[in-house]
């Protein structure tokens, strides 16, 4: 897709280079995270987005900060540690890939025998993070190849492309191992307001890959499965627990009018992103600011004494899903999360 890698660790510099997915499709811009602020800010403000990047980006985030405290005794160094990593894991709640990538790496220090163990610890567990993402979703790609036709139109919401991970993609990677095997794959891309994910981005990655890309706007869905038009669904996810899918706001109009439609209904995910541990009533959705819905570029489309409920996410019922696209094949409801629970471990 690009020579760059969405999100990577800058050596040189000790800082963490990401592509700043705010100003495409109209610049590509690579900005340098040098300090855990910075970072932060990258993630609300969605300059790094998605929730295989954002695992990424807390493993990397605990290894910069581990290279900024310049703390030398070891407990009060492993103290500022573990507040920084607090404070990374709580830049955005909904998505489980930045709190897990967060406490693997924090994990690693708490194992050390000095700072300076610690310091090249939380690094080779952050750059393991990333070659493993990389590693999974060509996985998760050829894995889902089987669900595909050989000929035929995939809808997709949001983006869960190479751009929502280090590299190839979920949702975006089973529509390109598809393509790479020979399938005859058209896309459909909601637009996905009020930041628009899949016109912006989406469209953006197929467009240089020569894979063929219609973009609508998200009311016009369920018209265009009601006309015979969509093959399936695919969509990628934040947080799978066990028994709701969380994923960009919009996921569950769609999984709701392709049941009706009998079109399937897939979630490409990492097993990073399966929560056992918890269920819909014990996760907090996100909710953004109320200018990305009442103002657009310079002009403001809500009035003033309106109210703008602006949510991130929705939640999406186990019941409405034919299948999980992961690593280790694809998984149908009812989903085994005893098996799902040591996988995770054994891959942490």
């Amino acid at each position: 897709m690009h020579s760059e890698k969405t999100i990577s660790w800058d050596t040189e510099n000790t800082a963490i280079l990401c592509i700043d997915q705010t100003k495409l499709p109209d610049k590509f811009i690579m900005i340098r995270c040098s300090t855990v602020e910075r970072l932060i800010t990258a993630i609300r403000r969605l300059e790094v987005r998605g929730a295989p990047a954002l695992g990424v980006a807390g493993a990397f985030g605990v290894a910069l900060a581990a290279r900024k405290i310049r703390e030398k005794d070891f407990e009060r160094f492993v103290a500022r540690l573990t507040i920084q990593s607090e404070k990374i894991k709580s830049a955005r709640p909904t998505a489980v890939n930045l709190a897990w990538g967060v406490d693997l790496t924090l994990e690693r220090a708490l194992h050390a025998i000095s700072v300076r163990d610690a310091r090249r610890a939380t690094l080779d567990q952050a750059l393991s993070i990333a070659a493993s993402d990389s590693r999974t979703c060509h996985m998760i790609g050829d894995v889902g190849i089987s669900v595909l036709p050989d000929q035929g139109t995939v809808l997709t919401h949001c983006n869960a492309g190479a751009l929502a991970c280090s590299d190839w993609g979920t949702a975006l990677g089973v529509i390109r191992s598809g393509v790479a095997a020979g399938k005859k794959i058209r896309v459909i891309a909601c637009e996905t307001r009020p930041l628009l994910q899949g016109s912006r981005l989406t469209a953006w990655e197929l467009t240089r890959e020569g894979i063929d890309v219609d973009v609508i706007n998200d009311s016009a869905a369920a018209h265009i499965m009601r006309t015979g038009d969509i093959d399936l669904v695919i969509v990628g996810a934040d947080r799978i627990t066990p028994d709701v899918v969380f994923n960009k706001i919009g996921t569950y109009m769609h999984a709701v009018c392709a049941a009706r439609h009998g079109i399937p209904f897939y979630v490409a995910a990492p097993l990073s992103t399966f929560d056992p541990d918890h269920t819909e009533v014990d996760i907090t959705i996100e909710e953004r600011a109320r200018e990305e819905i009442s103002i657009c570029g310079k002009t403001r489309v809500v009035p003033d004494r309106a109210g703008v409920l602006n949510l991130a996410f929705d939640a999406t019922p186990h019941s409405l899903v034919t299948g999980f696209i992961t690593e280790v094949g694809v998984l149908c409801p009812p989903l085994d999360w005893e098996g799902i629970a040591r996988r995770r471990k054994i891959i942490g």
